[in-house]
């Protein structure tokens, strides 16, 4: 069997052993005579599938015993809209806007509520920087919401704003779990699962008790976050087979270490091919380095031509997944959880080749 390397900003990367874990029970989960895709959610068997996610999160993450963990689909966008219907109450959102899935979280909660402030946008800068949060008055919003990783555009919060308010929100789709979180800080925190712990399908909602207080809207059932908890994530089918996968991956993480080895093997890897980046006569990344992604590493060699040779080399070598996002052009990398050391390692060594033969043909 031959793996490519895949950058995939998500779907993404998924171990090996997990992978192999469901190819072998696939037909016959676990001598019961029948695929988990064709498992009833109200099962004993699904019962256990879902209790188990949830209790790994909560031990991976220390979740306070005053948070709940809900299961929904939608990915972060229906999050988007959820955010605030469920936690507006008389006063306003405020936005931290550091990229493309910032932006559109902002749009959706003004379009929703006319309530959305945008408090910090670092998009005059290309948003090659994280948006800095000046003086304001956190009394005035019912929650504050930063994304906490850049997908497309490469940055990262290491150390979370200051927002001076109770009521934090992250969304963490693209980072979740990819290192050590203090969860008390923030009031509510979601992500997409398709990045750093499973495939495409469900979405990871933690959120603090209080809020699921009544706010006196009209929220559509689907949307209110009362409705997921209250039936312990089963108020309809769920993603049965994407909540399994990721119970597999969750076992997979808690098995290298924790969060903190996670942490350590990544932070590893971004600062490998980073240097391979900051040493190169011909590539650059973007970003205020304080401000870098662990996540997804951009970058280009700033002419259009060389940028497309070099995404169609890597790719006859088993590089995949590596052109960068059509906002943004270039090229990325994304090595989330997931994707070997090994496999940034050979990247580099292809880009210093890559370098060489540019050069070559220039002189």
């Amino acid at each position: 069997m031959t793996r490519v390397w895949n950058f995939s900003a998500g779907p993404a990367t998924l171990p090996l052993e997990v992978l192999e874990n469901v190819q072998e029970n696939l037909v016959d989960y676990h001598g019961q005579g029948l695929s988990v895709l064709e498992m009833s959610h109200r099962s004993d068997s699904f019962q256990e599938v879902i209790e188990g996610a949830e209790a790994l999160i909560r031990e991976l993450l220390d979740v306070p015993s005053n948070y709940q963990v809900l299961f929904m689909q939608g990915g972060a966008t229906l999050q988007f809209s959820a955010l605030p219907l469920n936690l507006l109450k008389n006063g306003k959102a405020g936005y931290l806007i550091g990229g493309s899935w910032g932006e559109k979280a902002y749009k959706e909660a003004d379009k929703l509520t006319a309530k959305a402030t945008i408090l910090a946008s670092s998009k005059d800068d290309q948003y090659q920087k994280l948006p800095v949060l000046t003086d304001f008055n956190s009394s005035d919003y019912d929650y504050i919401h930063i994304t906490s990783n850049n997908t497309i555009e490469g940055t990262q919060y290491r150390k979370y704003p200051d927002a001076k308010s109770p009521n934090l929100v992250a969304d963490m789709s693209s980072d979740f779990l990819s290192h050590p979180v203090d969860v008390s800080r923030f009031a509510l925190i979601y992500a997409g699962a398709q990045k750093n712990v499973g495939p495409a399908g469900v979405s990871v909602v933690i959120i603090r008790d209080d809020l699921l207080e009544d706010n006196g809207q009209v929220i559509p059932t689907y949307l209110d976050y009362k409705t997921h908890a209250s039936k312990h994530s089963l108020y309809n089918t769920p993603p049965t087979f994407s909540i399994y996968v990721m119970r597999l991956v969750l076992e997979w993480i808690k098995n290298q270490g924790g969060l903190a080895a996670i942490d350590q093997i990544n932070q590893r890897k971004a600062a490998k091919l980073y240097q391979a980046i900051d040493q190169s006569e011909i590539f650059i990344n973007p970003v205020l380095p304080s401000d870098r992604s662990l996540m997804n590493i951009p970058f280009t060699s700033q002419d259009a031509d060389i940028d497309q040779e070099f995404i169609q080399a890597a790719k006859e070598k088993g590089f995949i997944n590596l052109k960068g996002h059509r906002s943004v052009g270039g090229m990325r990398a994304s090595i989330y959880n997931a994707f070997p050391e090994a496999g940034v390692e050979a990247l580099v060594e292809f880009m210093k080749d890559f370098e060489s033969e540019v050069k070559h043909e220039k002189n």
